[in-house]
């Protein structure tokens, strides 16, 4: 019976994947394999350079793939839309007693990029650093600590946000950790939201002292933001609850709602959500786990894309971009460029390791106004 249950339940798989792939929207720009020397490249994010090559920026281990094993961030970019790209280049190394991860990447109205990146040195300590380029990545800017506070600060890739006022917003989980002993790391984290009012130079947190925490056995982490039309903002929370939560803000990040469940059901891995810039719609990359399609128990597959019309009060039916039962998919950056919205996600399996295998895809306009 065992047996018969698991080959219904990749035959089912299988039909969803068949007609999410071969979609003439949707096209594959890059995957970049684990290797001995390199066993994990993830969390990135891409943006447009001026001279019009795609750049992606990512996290590249060394020796060992878990969390806490040597990386750097690395560039590597595109001059032909996604169709070959250049060799990797090493953008910031050698810092961080652990090592450094998770990139966020943001364009100034001024030209210039800064650069976002996790410098892990314990299990007590891992504030989110910044860099700024004014010549498209080739020189950096000494890195300034964004968040002020001292902690151990998980913020996930591709989530600093620039508000129409001008103000960044990075939002942050704050883990609780006594003696840097893993036995001691609490996974429930507090979130927080840390403030910068001049472009990045300097940095505050929020006015919510601890965080606001929901009921104690809810575990939350790896928080999101996006700006609402209306001016606040929603914030939203990987759990262990079956659904990503959600908190509000109606004063640009200063003070925060207590976090209540939301509308997309989820296992424990974290969602993206952003702006579309052509129809004003938000669009939401994550495991949807409500039934709409097949999916196991506790893991990160299938991966969808829906959008919401009504400021995330509800969402279309969603759309499987991956849907490999083996697959692991996560840790997505969205970038609009030119007529594509282009991912970057983590797209590993059970034979390579799910965060091990990073992949590029873009899908057209069109694809996106089927919603």
């Amino acid at each position: 019976m065992k047996a018969h249950c698991a080959a219904l339940f990749v035959m089912l798989f299988a039909s969803t994947v068949a007609t999410a792939q071969p979609d003439p929207g949707f096209r594959t720009l890059l995957i970049i394999e684990p290797t001995k020397e390199h066993p994990r490249h993830s969390e990135g994010d891409v943006i447009e350079l001026k001279d019009g090559r795609l750049c992606l920026v990512y996290s590249r281990f060394s020796g060992a793939s878990d969390d806490h094993a040597a990386a750097e961030i690395v560039m590597r970019t595109s001059a032909d839309a996604g169709k070959t790209w250049s060799d990797d280049r090493v953008l910031v190394s050698g810092e961080g007693r652990m090592n450094v991860m998770s990139v966020s990447l943001l364009r100034l109205p001024s030209g210039e990029i800064l650069l976002f990146y996790l410098r892990k040195n314990a299990l007590d300590d891992m504030p989110m650093m910044v860099r700024r380029s004014h010549d498209e990545l080739q020189t950096l800017s000494e890195p300034v600590r964004v968040t002020v506070d001292d902690g151990y600060h998980v913020v996930n890739n591709a989530r600093v946000v620039r508000l129409s006022t001008g103000r960044l917003v990075v939002p942050a989980a704050l883990h609780p950790s006594s003696d840097r002993d893993e036995k001691s790391f609490s996974p429930r984290g507090v979130m927080r939201a840390f403030l910068s009012d001049d472009d990045g130079r300097t940095w505050r947190g929020d006015k919510s002292g601890q965080g606001v925490q929901p009921d104690p056995s809810v575990t939350l982490q790896e928080p999101g933001v996006v700006e609402l039309k209306d001016g606040r903002l929603l914030m939203w929370i990987r759990t262990d609850r079956g659904t990503q939560y959600e908190s509000i803000s109606d004063d640009k990040g200063e003070h925060w709602s207590k976090p209540v469940p939301g509308k997309l059901a989820s296992p424990l891995s974290p969602a993206t959500i952003e702006r579309n810039p052509w129809t004003g719609d938000l669009v939401c990359v994550w495991n949807d786990h409500s039934g709409r399609h097949v999916f196991p128990a506790g893991k990160r597959t299938p991966l969808c894309l829906a959008v919401s019309r009504d400021e995330g009060k509800t969402w279309q039916p969603s759309r499987v971009i991956e849907g490999d039962p083996n697959g692991w998919y996560c840790y997505t950056s969205m970038s609009f460029i030119k007529d594509r919205l282009i991912l970057s996600y983590c797209a590993g399996d059970s034979k390579v390791g799910g965060l091990n295998r990073l992949k590029v895809v873009a899908f057209s306009r069109a694809w996106l106004d089927i919603q």
